[in-house]
């Protein structure tokens, strides 16, 4: 197994807390694949092949997105040890792995803001449970709507009279994953794991049953052992929808969009705010372009999610930081 080695004027032990920290962020399937390599004076993102959902994620767009929101808490996390990253996508390096080359551009003083989506780092968790019928303040709306521009991206928040429409494209998007059965295998194997298994959505984290009420679709991640619906405790009639959109599409445009969606789950953190992710309606390539014609012709969609106010939740397990090194 690949060690630790000084990287960017960073000790080992500064290293492994940078790649740890990049560790902690989302991904299909907890698939966690993001990998680095440690360079005198860079660090190289990869990409895991291994980490690939084919049946779920045929054109690798959510394994790029979760490279890309790993990619956004190792630019926090070098601001915190003093670092202002330089973030190249897409490198030249000949490794058709390299998603992109992180380099030292002089010494950074933290700002405020950044310290407190360093902080939402460890506390940001997907949350598949009911949320409180509580509506998100529109100032704290205005802040994740700020924050996805700030990537250079778009948040597209679902208006009411959107909510027909879409939820149609969530259930015809989940029946046609379920009707494959390559789907249904790759998702058995990446859910319902014991707590103490690296990668995988443990049944702890999976939420509760779903019933015939519930207006909106979610991934049931329990393998059969769902914990049982708390009486009274239905999903919320109403969510905050929202979806983050690029200007355009490929790979560059998708890691801009993982580190926008980061950046937006971290200032839902700071905000008391919890999360969860609707990817259906993005994985089935019917449902998506219809999604893009509703939000306008210069968006493409890369994530749906719902936001709100819930109850905390256990973190879903990681790698130890030196499984993450090539």
């Amino acid at each position: 197994m690949a060690e630790f080695t000084p990287t960017l004027g960073l000790s080992t032990e500064q290293a492994e807390e940078v790649v740890r920290i990049a560790g902690e962020a989302p991904s299909l399937h907890n698939r966690q694949p993001w990998r680095f390599r440690l360079l005198p004076h860079s660090i190289e993102l990869h990409y895991d092949p291994r980490a690939r959902l084919p049946a779920t994620d045929p054109r690798e767009r959510e394994l790029r997105i979760g490279c890309g929101a790993a990619l956004l808490n190792m630019r926090l996390a070098l601001e915190h040890e003093g670092i202002s990253p330089v973030v190249t996508l897409l490198p030249s390096t000949g490794a058709e792995s390299v998603l992109a080359e992180i380099r030292g551009g002089g010494s950074s003083n933290m700002s405020p803001q950044q310290r407190v989506l360093y902080r939402a780092i460890a506390d940001r968790h997907t949350n598949r449970r009911p949320f409180r019928e509580t509506p998100v303040p529109v100032e704290q709306r205005h802040s994740l709507l700020e924050s996805v521009e700030r990537e250079g991206c778009w948040l597209h928040i679902v208006e009411r009279g959107e909510l027909g429409r879409l939820e149609g494209m969530v259930h015809r998007a989940h029946r046609a994953q379920l009707a494959d059965p390559r789907f249904r295998e790759e998702l058995a194997e990446w859910t319902g794991h014991a707590a103490e298994v690296s990668e995988g959505v443990p049944a702890s984290a999976a939420g509760p049953e779903r019933e015939a009420q519930d207006q909106w679709v979610l991934r049931d991640y329990s393998a059969g052992k769902a914990e049982p619906r708390v009486p009274g405790k239905d999903f919320e009639y109403d969510p905050l929808l929202l979806v983050v959109c690029s200007y355009h599409e490929g790979r560059a445009a998708e890691l801009r969009a993982g580190q926008a969606l980061q950046r937006m789950l971290l200032t839902a953190t700071a905000n008391g705010l919890v999360a969860s992710l609707m990817s259906q309606v993005i994985e089935i390539d019917e449902t998506r372009e219809e999604l893009r014609r509703m939000l306008g012709e210069s968006l493409r969609p890369q994530a749906l999610l719902r936001v709100g106010h819930g109850s905390r939740t256990a973190p879903t397990p990681r790698h130890e930081p030196r499984e993450l090194l090539l």
